[in-house]
């Protein structure tokens, strides 16, 4: 099935048949195409996560690979916890629920990818995958290592520990250590995998 176009190539529906009310909703969301998929251009100018995907220093001290789908970096200082990782959707999207079919075949690669860093880079035992975009409305996927050792990092404890780690109870990573990783972690990526490949 086609997307359905609208003035100057933008998509109303994303190609699905919706409901008089849900086109009426999405047409402030409205962006133009180029070969079926968003522009990047046309990022919203408020969303923190598009900001913050075109910042020269965000990009230099805390991105790690980027991809045609996907962008990897290190959570930007404070960090909670030196490893902490996100994956990120390149254009701006909600979730899941907005992927294109090309996105949806290559993300399980991509967490996997990111994961396997993660483990690689901290030693941990395992690696969370949290998503819940709230704060900011673009995908990014908290990949968070588990250390056995350190209860702080067991299951929702975890959002304690970032609680308390902003409230000032808790220090950050190292930045060093943090910037350490981020340089080790660009020299193992293989950029294909973030796209799938």
């Amino acid at each position: 099935m086609g997307r359905e176009k609208g003035i100057g190539g933008f998509s109303r529906s994303g190609g699905r048949r919706v409901s008089s009310k849900w086109r009426l909703w999405r047409v402030a969301r409205w962006v133009p195409l180029q070969d079926g998929a968003p522009v990047a251009s046309a990022m919203p100018v408020s969303c923190a996560i598009c900001q913050l995907h075109g910042d020269g220093h965000a990009r230099e001290a805390f991105e790690i690979g980027r991809g045609e789908l996907w962008l990897l970096r290190h959570h930007p200082d404070p960090a909670p916890l030196a490893g902490w990782l996100l994956l990120d959707a390149r254009r701006h999207l909600g979730g899941p629920l907005d992927f294109t079919d090309s996105e949806a075949a290559a993300w399980g690669a991509a967490v996997r990818q990111g994961c396997q860093l993660v483990q690689r880079l901290t030693g941990c035992e395992r690696v969370y995958a949290i998503a819940f975009g709230e704060g900011a409305p673009h995908l990014h996927l908290h990949l968070i290592p588990r250390h056995a050792a350190d209860p702080a990092s067991a299951a929702w404890a975890v959002a304690d520990l970032y609680r308390a780690m902003v409230a000032g109870e808790r220090p950050p990573a190292d930045p060093a250590r943090v910037r350490e990783l981020v340089a080790q972690a660009q020299q193992l990526v293989e950029m294909g995998v973030l796209d799938g490949g």
